[in-house]
């Protein structure tokens, strides 16, 4: 964001290896020469009608972001905004499908925040590590990189305008 220019000089803090300098989902911050963290946070509205699957949907997508620079998720919290009118079991599911999600691959949630809102919202906030030299960032692909789509360009699109009809 153009706006946000200035307020962050990346030589102020030289281990923030990938922040708000790049164009990247997640921000990857050196511990030491070996390790640094990959921290990330998503979240959105249901996109399909079983609540299980948008926990399993959201909790896959969130994770994505750290195995797309080349880490390995730790942990997660979970975030969720939820409507009070709406019955409690709707969201012990969405919360029980990204638990599962994220159990599927080692990783444990490790607590989160839920508010009240007029529409339900569900993600993660996601932590991961990765090897300092082996971090992998949208601003580094070259001509001839191999390009591994997980599913049909435009997807995200069209997913929002049927929420709109």
């Amino acid at each position: 964001m153009r706006s946000l220019d200035g307020l962050f000089p990346a030589d102020a803090f030289p281990n923030l290896l990938v922040g708000l300098g790049s164009v990247d989902d997640a921000a990857v911050y050196r511990l030491n020469d070996e390790q640094a963290l990959v921290q990330t946070t998503d979240f959105f509205t249901p996109i399909v009608d079983t609540p299980y699957e948008y926990g399993a949907i959201a909790a896959a997508n969130a994770m994505s972001d750290v195995y797309a620079m080349g880490g390995e998720v730790l942990f997660a919290l979970n975030i969720a905004a939820f409507p009070p009118d709406l019955p409690a079991e709707l969201l012990g599911e969405i919360l029980r499908g990204g638990a599962e999600t994220v159990r599927s691959v080692g990783a444990a949630i490790a607590g989160g925040h839920t508010i009240q809102d007029k529409e339900p919202k569900y993600g993660l906030a996601v932590t991961g590590m990765v090897h300092p030299d082996h971090i992998l960032t949208k601003g580094g692909a070259r001509p001839g990189d191999q390009l591994v789509l997980t599913k049909p360009l435009g997807t995200g699109t069209i997913t929002t305008a049927i929420k709109r009809v």
